[in-house]
């Protein structure tokens, strides 16, 4: 039911992260606040395809 997803910076839209989701807990696409090292601070970043 784990599925891995990528990351994605907002800003700049380069992919820094991968994690994993529950797709049955969480049906949307989820935002963390993460550093995003082109940027040099911490940026929003979504979960792309």
């Amino acid at each position: 039911m784990r599925v891995n997803i990528t990351l994605a910076c907002t800003e700049c839209g380069e992919r820094n992260y991968i994690s994993t989701k529950n797709k049955r807990n969480n049906p949307d696409r989820l935002e963390f606040k993460k550093y995003c090292p082109r940027e040099k601070h911490v940026t929003l970043h979504r979960e792309t395809k």
